[in-house]
């Protein structure tokens, strides 16, 4: 580093990509549990880590089919996980301490925008690609369940294209969090990060993004 400007090398560590270990301990000490996900491949002929042949969401996945289960709060565990797996992405259940709106990045920025311009506190906005991610509170299992869904990810790019404007994640769902590394090279990334702040209204959230 001799010969550097002390002004570039701190640039250089601000654009650094923090290591997933350290972002899913900062979850977990939010309260929010996580577990591993399968991650995009570079080189050879598959194109996603995991087992499947010809997988159709490769890298956006878990990589177990009993995520729901393992995903945890348990630092010790989360660190043996990434330890022995460093480059997993990382998937973090919705529904239980919060749900998340899926929007096209389009109109998740315009929605933050006019979010901002409001004064409205957005709570955690993650950017993930060409799509805009709300993190709000969850309602769990609310009287009104009939008006809610889950959202189920892993079922193939069919049921993705089937619904190309708002994702809602609740039950039974998740959502791959920064730093995961998506399909292409790029890495999900926070526009506005989880600082342990209450959550924002679902229902308040969803209004702003419809309008």
């Amino acid at each position: 580093m001799v010969g550097v400007p002390l002004a570039r090398r701190s640039r250089r560590r601000a654009h650094r990509t923090p290591r997933p270990i350290n972002s899913v301990l900062h979850y977990a000490a939010l309260g929010w549990a996580s577990c591993m996900g399968a991650h995009p491949l570079r080189e050879g002929g598959r194109a996603c880590s995991c087992d499947r042949v010809g997988c159709p969401d490769p890298g956006t996945h878990p990589l177990s089919p009993a995520w729901q289960m393992q995903a945890t709060l348990d630092s010790a565990q989360l660190t043996r996980w990434w330890e022995q797996n460093p480059e997993a992405n990382v998937i973090l259940p919705t529904g239980r301490v919060f749900d998340v709106f899926d929007v096209p990045a389009a109109a998740g920025i315009t929605a933050l925008a006019a979010m901002d311009a409001t004064g409205f506190a957005t709570g955690p906005v993650a950017a993930n690609g060409d799509r805009v991610l709300f993190y709000v509170a969850t309602r769990g299992a609310p009287d009104d369940e009939d008006e809610w869904w889950s959202c189920h990810l892993d079922t193939g790019p069919e049921t993705i294209d089937s619904s190309p404007g708002l994702r809602w994640h609740c039950r039974d769902s998740y959502v791959l969090a920064p730093p995961s590394v998506l399909p292409g090279g790029s890495v999900a990334s926070w526009l506005r990060p989880p600082d342990g702040r209450p959550l924002p209204d679902p229902l308040r959230v969803l209004d702003l993004i419809a309008e």
